[in-house]
């Protein structure tokens, strides 16, 4: 048992002692100090935690910067919880309001890879450098977008441990991770589009494939768009859900919201309606000709011939197939989603109805991922106010 030798009272710091341990035989010399933190709101009585020191200065110092931090109302109490435990708590308390697959991937990221890396180490001794060594540690492993995903994950945890005074910073805050390069789009040119719809003619997929083209949608959206959200008296899509395959559960497609939770409504070519009212009548021929047997329960607009929802990788691959054969393999489904943005810039759309036709949060995002189109745009305004500036001088 420890033995007080000697007290000392240092003003406005709290108290300082010295104290010995006997182990063995041999004695130890310590020194502690004492300070107040506040009140206990149930009894009433004062709140007190004990540092510790090799020597009287370095507790008196430790004290002084703890009793500061208690004035200005900074000081937090030691917090034993482990990164892992906060972890758990987090996931099942705060990991609410965000899609099913996002929680997923969250779930997914902390048990494999983040507590297994750090998950022991107490929620106030995790220092950025842990976490610049555990992003370093994947960079041979993990691309950097996946990268960035673990840090999505981790900065938010920690964020809501600091607001919740477990921690008094976030760890993450000063991280650096490495840079996540663009994908390459390959976006289809007018020549290319040409030989596509001719290659199309007649596929099962062609309507689907044609209203992707010409709208922009994402995978997701067109295959989840509804007929309660086609208005052909108007000749507006609405788009406010994506089909979306769970990664847990009966593994069976069903209806989520959009990429970023809005709905945006776009009023496409009147051929691409055109193209959407033929779906309906063949959607009413398959009804009467199969009957009970026709079940569309997600009222979905591309389905198969007894309204079953259409398979989002079967889609892509047959897609890939047919840029295959009009010798394009590079081209991905997601880029007739860039080459539609790419012919309505040129067409003179301005980059705000893009942006909105897109579903993009800002023009600005718009802007950073179509920069290349709008330069090109610049460059021929600037040729045809130079071959003005000609004609007029010429006159």
């Amino acid at each position: 048992m420890p033995d007080s030798k000697t007290h000392r009272t240092v003003a406005g710091t709290g108290s300082i002692r010295q104290k010995t341990l006997t182990q063995k035989g041999k004695k130890y010399a310590y020194w502690e100090g004492r300070f107040t933190t506040g009140y206990d709101p149930g009894t009433g009585k004062q709140i007190q935690r004990t540092i510790y020191g090799k020597s009287k200065k370095e507790v008196a110092q430790k004290l002084r910067e703890a009793t500061a931090s208690v004035d200005k109302k900074t000081y937090l109490d030691p917090c034993k919880m482990t990164l892992g435990e906060w972890l758990d708590i987090w996931v099942k308390d705060y990991l609410v309001g965000v899609k099913e697959s996002t929680a997923y991937t969250y779930k997914t990221a902390i048990k494999n890879h983040i507590k297994p890396a750090m998950g022991a180490i107490r929620l106030d001794s995790l220092n950025p450098h842990t976490i610049q060594s555990f992003y370093n540690s994947k960079t041979e492993t993990h691309s950097a977008k996946t990268i960035k995903n673990f840090h999505g994950v981790l900065h938010a945890a920690l964020k809501q441990a600091v607001l919740n005074g477990y921690i008094a910073t976030n760890p993450a805050d000063s991280s650096v991770r490495p840079r996540v390069e663009k994908k390459e789009m390959h976006p289809m040119d007018q020549y290319m589009i040409s030989d596509f719809l001719e290659e199309i003619k007649g596929d099962e997929y062609e309507h689907l494939f044609f209203v992707t083209l010409f709208t922009g949608l994402r995978k997701g959206e067109v295959l989840g768009l509804t007929w309660d959200a086609v208005d052909f008296s108007r000749g507006t899509l609405l788009i406010d859900k994506q089909l979306q395959r769970p990664r847990e559960g009966d593994g069976r497609c069903k209806l989520v919201t959009t990429k970023n939770g809005k709905a945006r409504k776009l009023k496409p070519a009147k051929e691409v309606m055109n193209v959407l009212y033929r779906v309906k009548k063949q959607q009413q021929s398959w009804q009467l000709q199969h009957g009970e047997c026709f079940q569309n329960p997600m009222n979905l607009v591309f389905t198969h011939e007894l309204g079953e929802y259409l398979n989002p990788n079967t889609v892509y691959n047959h897609f890939k197939e047919i840029v295959a054969r009009i010798g394009a393999p590079e081209v991905r489904f997601h880029d007739m989603r860039h080459s539609y943005a790419v012919a309505a810039l040129q067409a003179g759309d301005d980059v705000k109805t893009v942006q909105g036709n897109l579903g993009h949060a800002t023009a600005a995002f718009t802007l950073d991922v179509y920069g290349h189109v709008t330069d090109q745009m610049k460059e021929e305004s600037a040729n045809r106010m130079e071959r003005f500036i000609h004609s007029v001088r010429s006159a």
